[in-house]
């Protein structure tokens, strides 16, 4: 087996490029993907059942916390659709987020879970196995889960209604 401090260096470079791509992506001109916007209508909606249902068994704090950070989610998400900035080129849809609060709630997701790797490291996985237990974690995820199911929504509403607006005639008479 490979010695922790080995595995930290390696996997260290590829968080630190992982957090780069989502913060660029995040502040820069993006081709919209319908496939993409769906996956994460259903892919984060089942993260949320499935850690919801792993944190039964931690008492109702835990719930509550989670059921707290989705409806604030919810509500940043859709201020952020409501600043973004879309455009049609030709057949092609792209938008460029309302930078700031998505940076924010990145952020944030990103120390969390770089404190709670911290943690797990410096005092060892079998004293520290609860990593996605937590309180203000699960509060921190449904923040993010929230905002992004809210801002994949707007952004297929966006293209239904840009493509319901170019299906009516030009001239009606």
């Amino acid at each position: 087996m490979l010695p922790t401090p080995v595995v930290a260096a390696v996997v260290a470079p590829l968080v630190l490029w992982r957090m780069y791509s989502r913060i660029k992506r995040l502040t820069s001109r993006q081709l919209s993907k319908t496939w993409r916007h769906r996956t994460t209508l259903v892919f984060f909606p089942l993260l949320v059942l499935a850690l919801a249902a792993g944190a039964v068994n931690n008492g109702p704090i835990v719930l509550v916390a989670l059921g707290a950070g989705l409806p604030l989610g919810l509500a940043l998400g859709r201020i952020a659709i409501g600043k973004t900035r879309f455009e049609q080129v030709g057949d092609e849809f792209y938008f460029t987020p309302h930078a700031p609060i998505g940076m924010l709630i990145a952020l944030l997701f990103m120390g969390r879970m770089a404190y709670r790797a911290y943690e797990y490291y410096a005092l060892g996985s079998l004293e520290h196995h609860e990593f996605v237990t937590s309180p203000l974690t699960l509060f921190i995820f449904g923040l993010l889960a929230g905002y992004y199911m809210t801002y994949a929504f707007g952004l297929l509403a966006w293209r239904r209604a840009v493509a319901a607006s170019s299906a009516l005639p030009l001239n009606p008479q």
